[in-house]
């Protein structure tokens, strides 16, 4: 556990650090919360940034910049229910949402940052309370590696969990949602809720099974978090049908999200997940800083 979990972090340094260094302007999905200059409005802009004032002056639609805290607080709401204990690529789903959470870790823990976790399992949620420093952030990455898996047919209920982490209120700071989003977004009242308050990111942990199902003759699906299972004959239709209806899932939780005010990053079990990131966060820079337009 330690030779991996101190590997992990050698990889998210190494790869990753020098991207984000002198500001939080990275994977943090927000600028944050301090004034800064204004500008002239660009398509893309978030119209609750509008600043009248300087509109009304000038006749001229702007925006007001702003700057990120000196100090970020994060949050991590971690989903670790059955449905996350499955991959068929190079890893399970499991492992690849705490490869997240180590990314998130220690790309925001310097400069005394502090940064504490929520973990549902659907059985129990384990909480780790905000704190700075390297070994704040070494212990916490091994307490939630350690949290043992929950029995099939346990439901997992993300809901809950993001509500938890929005009562009491809390300083504003960013809130990390870690999940394979399966099933209804019944999520996505109090993650709007908590976008009032804080920068979101959430994190959309998949695997190619989840997208194609293989033409392989008869196979038994299971639900880990209800126990059911069904053996079905795998044909050109159903793989063409399964794939349809598992895009327009995907579809469904890119589009509330959207509306929740996240930014949105895809992590695969069967891709470089540290290349995903390198590239969510330059897309995210080049938004901010108006060079994708």
């Amino acid at each position: 556990m330690e030779a991996s979990l101190r590997q992990l972090e050698l990889s998210v340094r190494g790869r990753l650090d020098g991207l984000l260094q002198g500001n939080h302007l990275g994977l943090v999905p927000g600028p944050g919360s301090e004034p800064g200059e204004a500008r002239g409005y660009q398509p893309g802009d978030d119209v609750r940034r509008m600043d009248w004032a300087v509109t009304a002056r000038t006749t001229q639609p702007h925006v007001r910049e702003t700057v990120a805290d000196r100090e970020l607080e994060t949050w991590v709401v971690l989903d670790l229910s059955p449905s996350l204990d499955f991959g068929t690529a190079s890893c399970e789903k499991r492992d690849l949402a705490i490869a997240a959470l180590a990314a998130v870790t220690h790309l925001t823990r310097g400069g005394g940052n502090r940064i504490g976790v929520l973990a549902a399992t659907g059985e129990s949620t384990v909480r780790v309370p905000a704190r700075g420093g390297l070994a704040h952030a070494r212990g916490l990455l091994r307490r939630i590696a350690e949290i043992p898996r929950t029995p099939e047919g346990t439901r997992g209920d993300l809901a809950a969990a993001i509500e938890q982490l929005r009562r009491p209120p809390r300083r504003r700071g960013l809130a990390v949602v870690i999940s394979d989003f399966l099933g209804e977004p019944t999520w996505e009242r109090p993650l709007r809720a908590l976008s009032t308050r804080h920068d979101l990111l959430a994190v959309e942990v998949l695997d190619p099974r989840e997208l194609e199902l293989p033409d392989v003759g008869t196979v038994v699906l299971a639900d880990p978090e209800t126990g059911r299972q069904r053996e079905v004959t795998t044909t050109p239709l159903l793989c063409r049908e399964f794939a349809a209806a598992a895009a327009a899932h995907r579809d469904t939780v890119a589009a509330t999200l959207r509306r929740c005010g996240a930014a949105h990053l895809t992590l695969r079990t069967d891709s470089d997940w540290i290349a995903d990131v390198v590239r969510f966060t330059l897309a995210r820079k080049r938004a901010w800083s108006g060079g994708g337009r």
